[in-house]
């Protein structure tokens, strides 16, 4: 793959110790979705931490394995630290999710209900349809509505190694989910 530099983008001022640890916990989830793509589920993969740097939940995009539109990595991610925290409201919790590619248009809506505080991601939606195929969906001005609601967003965190997780995944001739548009 050529090498390809993407800025990061924010809707707020980059804060560089926010930035230094989501690339570590973006670039760690890259080197783990390899196995759970080997155990049926990916290609995407969501983290959501706590504001002292605890993982409270982790999971991946199970669409294909579960048989269900909506298990998205994101919302299984969410879905796992409400039950983690026996709350349907994170908000009291100031949490941070992390994903391997920017949240497509279901997923942003789950995320502004949720209470989510943070939300950093690798792959922007232009590329995941590039590689992919999948419709993002359609999403304008998200990151300053995300704003409007008070939540942070940093994006195009370590893109080329996602790129290269997605292509790989393609290339084995992995399941996308892509529902039928005539």
């Amino acid at each position: 793959m050529k090498n390809v530099n993407f800025e990061v983008v924010a809707n707020e001022k980059i804060n560089l110790q926010k930035l230094s640890f989501a690339q570590k916990i973006i670039s760690q989830l890259q080197q783990e979705l390899p196995d759970y793509i080997a155990k049926g589920k990916g290609p995407f993969l969501a983290a959501v931490y706590d504001d002292k740097g605890n993982l409270i939940a982790k999971e991946a995009n199970s669409v294909v394995a579960k048989k269900c539109s909506h298990n998205h990595a994101e919302m299984n991610a969410i879905k796992a630290a409400e039950k983690a925290l026996k709350t349907y409201d994170l908000s009291g919790y100031n949490l941070r999710l992390y994903v391997t590619a920017e949240p497509c248009m279901m997923c942003l809506g789950g995320i502004m209900w949720s209470g989510i505080k943070e939300v950093y991601y690798s792959v922007p939606s232009k590329k995941v349809e590039e590689i992919t195929g999948f419709d993002e969906g359609f999403k304008p001005e998200w990151l300053e509505e995300f704003k409007k609601r008070h939540i942070t967003v940093y994006g195009n965190i370590e893109v080329e190694a996602g790129m290269e997780v997605l292509q790989d995944y393609v290339k084995r001739g992995k399941t996308v989910y892509k529902p039928e548009r005539k």
